[in-house]
């Protein structure tokens, strides 16, 4: 009986992931509920169990496809284990001239362009770890594509040797394209060696491209040319088809900037493409792709205005100090600064709806609870898990949902459930030493506070000057639903709560 593993509910509004990592291959004996693979969304990162015990099958969808909510990520057949499938990849006897074949006459297999996800049709080929000639493992990996919107790695489809690259770095190739040619047989290296390209007097790669046929250059190439001010004729290509790639206009930069001055007395102005060959680009991951369109959008969309207050936190550090170990002994967590602004938080809400508000349309939807969401720092970006009526927990419910919460985030293990239906949200950028700071709104929400390092400062108390523990307090809020009136309101209720945590108790 076979058994299909498809792709679980990613969350409301996701409807496609990348599979970032397979844990089994085709042929391992797998158990119930075992993770098979990990799926990666704009957001999260979301693990596959098995859905039944038995041994792993064909898997259709490869390390670095996108698919869609419900797709086939891979088939089991319950029973014993079995013997691995064949591979669903191309392996034909090479159509090359004969002087060009093995002598042993070896296996040839094309490494082929994988799916790229929907609507996209064509990548660029960033890096490959392999040059023509080298040996080569099953499924290692063998180069690299990038495309709009992610970057997806290519394995070797077979072991043997990488006998001939037809998609060199810069290359733009089509999805289901060929990159490569692996020869399995024994062979492969003397095949290797007939076909690699022929070698310019110094050494470097170089083709010239046939009569009449327009080269692409690569796109780092274009962009390094116009930067640097250099004419396409003055640069030699040492990629396929004598096409132009990075490396060669750092190389024509080099040579031109060598050449003697004019005016040797005059100082020579920084080259653009030395500037160049001392930065770094990197591919934006999706997640820090999803919180920058997020960001913006929210300043685009909310009248966004910030109030400022400060706090003193003298009776927030007694209390703790006071009750912490004993709190921690009865309910095994720590009792931390936070489970005391949540709390002031829903009680003001009640006081300013608004703030706990959304606008929808020509509406406004006003939230009696509070999804509290906790703005959290991961090592890949930050992430807004949401604690689920916050206003009708305990202190020490609320300190376990964050400690948890918090611990799933750095893991990368939050379901895009667990980061949804927030009407209000604490950002704590004092952790980092942030002294103030004006926090952005997390839409559709209304209002964002923002906490900050707690700084002993000179006040001045009933006429005398006392060094006191204060916290400068941050309220964003979108002002076509919030008047200021409100906003402050709302801040000086947080406020008074924290410096008089008793209010709490008796709902004041």
């Amino acid at each position: 009986m076979t058994t299909e593993v498809r792709v679980p509910t990613l969350g409301e509004s996701v409807t496609e992931a990348t599979v970032a990592t397979w844990f089994k291959k085709p042929g391992d004996p797998v158990a119930a509920d075992e993770m098979l693979c990990e799926l990666e969304t704009d957001k999260v990162t979301v693990e596959v169990p098995a859905p039944a015990a038995g041994t792993m099958g064909e898997i259709v969808a490869q390390e670095g496809d996108t698919v869609g909510v419900d797709a086939l990520l891979a088939t089991i057949t319950e029973g014993e284990a079995k013997s691995a499938p064949a591979k669903t990849e191309k392996a034909e006897k090479s159509e090359k001239p004969a002087a060009s074949a093995p002598a042993s006459g070896g296996d040839s297999v094309d490494v082929m362009v994988p799916t790229l996800g929907e609507s996209v049709t064509e990548a660029t080929v960033s890096t490959w770890f392999k040059k023509a000639g080298d040996s080569v493992e099953a499924d290692e990996m063998l180069c690299e594509l990038e495309t709009d919107k992610v970057s997806v790695e290519v394995p070797a489809p077979a072991a043997g040797t990488l006998t001939e690259i037809l998609a060199n770095e810069g290359d733009t190739v089509q999805a289901g394209g060929k990159l490569a040619v692996l020869s399995s047989g024994d062979g492969a290296a003397q095949k290797a060696a007939v076909s690699e390209p022929t070698k310019s007097s110094d050494g470097e790669q170089y083709t010239t491209p046939p009569a009449g046929r327009d080269v692409e250059d690569a796109p780092s190439a274009k962009k390094a040319m116009a930067e640097a001010g250099i004419s396409r004729d003055s640069v030699t290509g040492t990629g396929r088809d004598g096409r132009v790639m990075k490396e060669d206009v750092a190389k024509a930069a080099s040579s031109a900037s060598a050449a003697p001055a004019p005016d040797a007395a005059a100082p020579r102005a920084p080259s653009p493409a030395e500037d160049a060959s001392r930065e770094e680009r990197v591919k934006m991951t999706r997640l820090r792709q999803t919180i920058a369109r997020r960001l913006k959008e929210s300043q685009n969309t909310a009248a966004m205005l910030t109030t400022y207050n400060e706090v003193d936190m003298t009776g927030v550090m007694t209390l703790r100090n006071e009750y912490k170990d004993e709190f921690l002994k009865k309910h095994g967590v720590k009792l931390g600064f936070m489970s005391f602004f949540t709390k002031a938080c829903c009680h003001a809400l009640r006081e300013v709806p608004e703030v706990n508000a959304e606008i929808d349309g020509t509406d406004v939807v006003y939230k009696n609870f509070v999804h509290m969401g906790i703005a959290a720092g991961t090592p890949t970006g930050l992430v807004v898990p949401v604690i689920r009526d916050a206003d009708q927990m305990s202190f020490a419910e609320i300190e376990k949902a964050i400690a948890e919460k918090g611990a799933r985030a750095r893991d990368g293990k939050l379901s895009m459930a667990e980061m949804q239906g927030g009407t209000f949200t604490i950002s704590n950028g004092g952790v980092y030493g942030s002294l103030m700071s004006s926090p952005i709104l997390n839409p559709p929400q209304s209002g964002i506070l923002g906490m900050h390092k707690i700084q002993d400062r000179p006040m001045a108390i009933n006429g005398e000057v006392v060094i006191r523990p204060m916290m400068y307090l941050a309220l964003s809020y979108d002002h076509r639903i919030v008047d200021g009136k409100g906003a402050v309101t709302f801040l000086v209720r947080v406020k008074d709560a924290l410096e008089d945590p008793r209010r709490l108790l008796m709902d004041l």
